[in-house]
Order: structure tokens, then sequence, then C-alpha cells
């Protein structure tokens, strides 16, 4: 790594604090945050979150896009844990598939360590990872690292602020957060905490933009719960409801609005059933909390079916996508029944949602999202509980985190409006000094995207790269059989797949390609078609050049060479 700015700072000072984004700066999604104790030749760092994001359209067949770790792979001794703030999968999803890379100890309140272990029982237990489960609100020492937990409002179970104490005065990362003073389940940003930090002094807040741009106050749990009840109430055949598997507030409001309107609880949705499960396990939902298993929605009469289930983003494998494609095997809807999308889409979901709410339509089926009622609150903080943050902190420092490159623009005019001076809207992989003074970018480390894939998981420049050119231009092989003296032994073969079956003249591909092979290997000397690669390559660049004279796109083109002993 090459040092962007040395600045006139003591590199030997054994209280320099940093701060580095490995995901989630630039992005929504992909939460990898790492703070770095010492001086640079002798750093300890403490991990916050290690989260994933899901693929778009430009990383054809992946399962789910993981964080490129290796900055701390290479340092992994220097590591001193892991914390995770909450449950969501963009901060703690991947774990399983990359905590044996780093080994750390991995620090998490009860719910969260309740999800994880979840998860790892549906992998079959075959990974065991260590997990210390601290309490909410703790103070405890991760190395050298003197950390304390703030409870925070959100939009699951025990989100955690992570509060680190330095010599140069705490620096403060918010986690997902907003200012719910009645959030329905669990417990309320805890305001007094994060006030008497200002006494203190705080030298850094690394603070949520997700909606730095949206004017206001987030409104309560408690006002959607009134909401969807008055909704339900007012349906006259079924009524399903999907979001969030993770929200528990919202899974108790529909059953809060399942009892109110004398209609069954019915759940479908593997991470529903895993969510309620440890939201029981843990006293977020009553020991008594009763639902019926996707089996029995037949049975019930129209006006008696309440039913929750995943699929809000649109995702093709879960229940409603599966519903509105008439596809699943146990639910059914159709005329005058009602789906209520108690969610907000995530940028970059908007044609997955939009398919399987025309699919929807299709069937008959109403539709309310939060355009038409309040179903759905966001669980980040809009702009007047920022500025109010901002008022109760008062930091030296402000850093924007997770958020897209624009929310993070917009944050840090908004911080520098609230009376911070030294402001920094910083990109994945910038290392930062946030004490002692001055505050500059001082180094970068290597970042990007490595894919699970299946079973697997495989760097970027692998088989994701290579699906997204066949995606685009298709693929040709073309199979030749020589002799070790450099004869063509018969015809070549060749395969087309993803490409125009003719041209615009209506001449077959196929003839394209097989003229383009055979003028190839005709130009080239007897001996010199002994070198196979040349051959290979030769017949390669050929078939690409043809092709896309008459189609105006290159294809991958494989060409596979058998040499074959003639000599008996």
């Amino acid at each position: 790594m090459a040092a962007r700015q040395a600045g006139s700072r003591d590199r030997s000072a054994e209280d320099e604090v940093v701060f580095l984004g490995l995901g989630g700066l630039g992005e929504i999604g992909l939460n990898v945050y790492l703070y770095g104790l010492g001086p640079e030749h002798a750093r300890r760092w403490l991990m916050v979150d290690l989260g994933l994001t899901f693929p778009g359209e430009s990383e054809p067949g992946v399962d789910v896009v993981l964080p490129d770790l290796r900055f701390i792979e290479e340092d992994r001794g220097a590591l001193a844990g892991i914390i995770l703030t909450h449950a969501h999968e963009d901060h703690y999803g991947a774990v399983i598939d990359l905590w044996h890379r780093l080994r750390a100890p991995l620090y998490a309140t009860p719910f969260t360590a309740g999800m994880l272990r979840s998860k790892l029982a549906e992998n079959g237990g075959k990974l065991k990872i260590p997990i210390t489960v601290v309490e909410l609100g703790s103070r405890f020492k991760v190395g050298p690292f003197d950390i304390e937990l703030v409870t925070m409002a959100h939009s699951i179970p025990e989100p955690s602020g992570v509060a680190i104490r330095t010599p140069h005065g705490i620096v403060f990362h918010t986690t997902d957060w907003k200012l719910d003073r009645t959030p329905l389940v669990g417990d309320p940003t805890d305001e007094a905490k994060i006030r008497g930090f200002a006494g203190e002094g705080v030298r850094a807040l690394i603070c949520d933009s997700t909606n730095a741009f949206r004017e206001g106050r987030s409104p309560s749990e408690t006002e959607v719960a009134e909401s969807l009840t008055r909704i339900i109430a007012g349906a006259r055949r079924r009524v399903a409801v999907t979001t969030f598997a993770s929200n528990v507030a919202r899974i108790r409001a529909i059953a809060d609005a399942a009892r109110a309107t004398r209609r069954h609880l019915v759940v479908a949705g593997r991470a529903m059933h895993r969510v309620i499960q440890v939201a029981i396990d843990t006293g977020y939902l009553p020991d008594d909390f009763r639902y019926l298993d996707q089996e029995q929605f037949g049975y019930l009469e129209p006006d008696e079916v309440l039913m929750l289930c995943t699929g809000s983003q649109g995702e093709s494998r879960a229940a409603m996508a599966r519903i509105g494609e008439g596809a699943h095997p146990d639910i059914r809807l159709g005329q005058g029944d009602l789906v209520i999308f108690s969610s907000r889409t995530i940028p970059g979901n908007e044609k997955s949602v939009t398919r399987v709410q025309n699919n929807l339509a299709l069937l008959g089926v109403d539709i309310i999202t939060d355009a038409d009622a309040l179903v759905h609150v966001t669980g980040h903080p809009r702009r007047e509980e920022l500025k109010e943050m901002y008022g109760w902190l008062k930091p030296a420092v402000a850093i924007p985190m997770h958020g897209e490159a624009r929310h993070l623009k917009e944050h840090a005019w908004l911080a520098r409006a609230a009376g911070v001076l030294d402001v920094h809207a910083l990109r994945n992989g910038e290392i930062i000094r946030l004490a002692p003074d001055p505050v500059a970018i001082v180094d970068d480390a290597p970042v990007g995207r490595i894919y699970r894939d299946g079973r697997l998981v495989v760097p970027a420049d692998g088989p994701v790269r290579d699906r997204r050119r066949l995606s685009f231009a298709g693929m040709i092989a073309i199979a030749i059989a020589m002799s070790a003296r450099g004869e063509v032994l018969g015809e070549p073969e060749i395969a087309i797949e993803g490409v125009p079956a003719e041209t615009a003249d209506g001449i077959p591909m196929a003839d394209v390609v097989l003229t383009a092979v055979d003028g190839t290997l005709r130009s080239i000397p007897g001996a010199r078609r002994r070198d196979v690669e040349l051959v290979r390559d030769a017949v390669r660049r050929a078939v690409r050049a043809a092709v896309d004279q008459v189609w105006g796109k290159k294809p991958i083109a494989k060409v596979l060479i058998s040499v074959v002993d003639t000599r008996g």
C-alpha cells in the first residue's frame, strides 16, 4: 500500500486512531468497518460488522455478494475481534462464509447471537463459530479497545451502536438507527447515554446516511401497527402481508392485528419461521405465540386468513414471488384478495418487486404499498433525527457511512451545517486518521467483491465475469482433430449457444463460423500447424472477427484441438 498523504504526523504515536471501510461506503449493504489503534507498524484492528449484499443483473448466477477481506486477512493476527451490531444480512450475513478466514473473537448481543446460531444450524452445523454473548449496553474490552454498546432503535431487536474510548475522546459508530420512542419491540435509542458522551468529548461520529435526503422524522412502529390493523379490519377476503423477516416488531403487529380482526395468522417462508423462533427464545415474542403453517392455508375461509410471508424485495425463491407465479405448493391468491407490501424497496430491487406486483395484479389481487398508506416505516434516521444526534454529541469529526455516494455527500453537507468543521465523505479502502490531528487520508487498502456461487466462494474475476460475457454475446465452441504433423483430420465440429441462427442475409451462422475456421486452417503453413497453441489462437480470433462482422458482437470462442497419433 502506498501512503496517500503522510501529513505532519508522528508515526510512532501509540494512540493513533484510524478508520477504514471495506464495504458500506458508497453502497447500501456489504457493511464491514475497521478501526485501528496504534502506530502503523504495530496497529491493532477492531472489525465492526461483517455483512453481505445481494447480486444485481450484472452478476448472473450469484447467490450473494461478499466483501473482499484480503487487507485484514493478510494481517489477521492484528485483528482483536469482530463486533456484530445487529442481525441484518448486510451487517452479519457474511460471517458464515468468511469468519474462517479471520478466526477472530466474535461478539454479539443475545438476539444477534441467536440468529447466527440458527443460521449455522440450517447449514448442518458443520461450521463451528465461537460466539461471545455480550449484554445490551455493556462495556467490555476487546484487545486494546475499550468498548461500550449503546442501545439504538431500528427495525430489528438489539441494534447496538459501538462507542470506542480513546485517549482523544470517544469514537461513536452508530450502526443503523432511528429515534423511535415507541418501537413496539425492544427499547428506544438510549438518548441519556448518548448525551453523556458529549461530557467526555466525542472525537468522531461515524453515522448512518441512508435517509440523508428525507426531511422530517421517521414515524413510529406503533403508528404502523395501528394503521395495519385498520386496513386489515376493512378487508373482506384474504389478506397477505409481506415484510422483512427480521422485523420482529412488524411480526408482532401483524399477530396483534390477526387477534383484533379475528383472523388466523398463517406464516409462510423459512426465514420468517426462523426469526419467530429466535424472538421467542430471547423474549421478544411471548412463549405462547401461536400461528398456523402454510399447509393449513387451504382449510380456512377467505375472511379468516391473515398471512405473513417472505418476499418483500421480490426474491425469486421467496413465498410471495411463488404465490404471484401461481407456483406455491400450498397458497393461492385471487380476485379480491389483498396483499400489503409492508416494506420499502431497497435500491436495486425495483424490477424484481415490480415483477411480483404485476404477477399478483394479473391474478386479480389488490395491492397496497407504502406509497398508498402507512404500512411501513424506515429503520434509519431522517434529517431532523440526524440533526438531533449531532446536537447531542457535538463531534469534532464526522464520517458519513452506510449509503451510496450521493447519500454520503448529502450527509456531509448536513454535518457541516450542524457545526462540524472536519467532515469526510470517504470511499471504501480509504484509511483516514481520526486522531491525533491533523485528520487526513493517510493510506489506502485493497477492496472489492467476491461471490458465493452455489457451495463455493469465488473471486470477482472468475466464473461470474465469464457468465456476464456469455449473457451479452453467447459462445461458440469449435472442435478440431489434427495429426502430430499438423494435418487436419475430418471436418471441424461446432456448437453455438446464445448467438443468432443466421445473418441478416439469411446465411446460417454455422456456415459463417465454418468458413472462418476453414480459411484460417488453410492460411497456416503445414509446418506451423504443429504448433497447437498458434492454431487455437488463430482460429479463435478468426471466428470472433467473422461473427462480429455479420452480427456486431464478438462471442466467446472456445477452440478444442485433439492431436491424434496416426502412425499405426
